[in-house]
């Protein structure tokens, strides 16, 4: 008797001690851009790699032609990999915040076909970046007339049951964490959320803080990593884990804020041994390495 509780007691002493120093590993699904992978394979080829390299999900960009729409969806479904997302293609040629009516039309259409497409290949979020601050849009102006038309999506995004997911990119707007908050609850709509980038904040400020802000406004993530060179005068996106991101601490902030959706990385196109290279760096991520 006097042996076994021994044993047990040293047995439960290891494993407190592995629990203190192991970080569990996140349930987050792991996706990889759809244009990251060979563009000389064929659409099927380019799904299987992408599931043989570890790849769970796919986030596909939004596609104008119905033919290749559902090439794009006989590949996803035969190599059982799933479009989780869209990414809306016309959003920075043709900003929502423009003052032309015609460039805003064109933007609204695009949208429409990328919500179609979602729903065509089962994805339940489009990226869209709602606005461009420049020399002819001011802050105000991107803010309200973004709005607007967003607004007048939210009837289709609710009928398909897709969410219009809200990026943070370098447009100059939504250039806080308080702020991208407040933008995303104006609308009082479950179907408008956030796409947080994990890597487009870095210039300027600390991922773990925006994911602690944005909390369960966060439907997706992009991740990319980001350096500094030369005293902070030269920067570059590089691969994960590479650059200047604190991995624990977004592990922290993601864990903090139950976040249990996708990741997609965003990173240059590359072949099976680059792209396997890339799925175990996510690995590491998501286990808080």
């Amino acid at each position: 008797m006097t042996n076994r509780r021994s044993f047990l007691k040293a047995g439960l002493g290891t494993s407190l001690a592995a629990g203190v120093s192991a970080q569990p590993r996140l349930p987050i699904k792991k996706a990889v851009l759809l244009s990251m992978l060979p563009a000389e394979l064929s659409y099927a080829e380019r799904f299987q790699l992408a599931r043989e390299v570890g790849f769970e999900q796919v986030e596909a960009r939004q596609c104008d032609d119905p033919r290749e729409a559902e090439e794009i969806k006989k590949a996803a479904d035969g190599a059982k990999v799933r479009i989780h997302s869209v990414m809306n293609g016309d959003h920075w040629k043709f900003p929502l915040s423009s003052g032309d009516p015609d460039v805003v039309a064109k933007s609204m259409q695009a949208m429409r076909t990328s919500l179609g497409n979602a729903k065509l290949w089962g994805a339940d979020a489009v990226l869209l970046v709602p606005a461009v601050v420049n020399p002819q849009t001011s802050y105000k102006q991107a803010w309200e007339r973004s709005q607007k038309q967003i607004r007048e999506l939210i009837p289709l995004a609710e009928k398909l049951k897709v969410v219009i997911a809200i990026e943070e990119v370098w447009n100059k707007f939504l250039l806080s964490p308080v702020e991208f908050a407040q933008y995303v609850d104006s609308f009082q709509s479950p179907w408008v959320k956030a796409y947080f980038d994990v890597g487009n904040v870095v210039l300027y400020s600390y991922p773990q803080d925006w994911i602690r802000t944005l909390g369960k406004r966060i439907v997706k993530l992009h991740l990319k990593d980001f350096k500094f060179y030369n005293n902070k005068m030269h920067a570059e996106f590089v691969n994960l884990r590479d650059g200047e991101i604190d991995w624990k601490e977004v592990h922290a902030a993601l864990r903090e804020i139950g976040y249990q959706g996708s990741a997609t990385v965003e990173l240059s196109r590359g072949g099976r041994e680059y792209l396997a290279d890339v799925s175990r760096r996510v690995d590491q991520i998501l286990a808080g390495a």
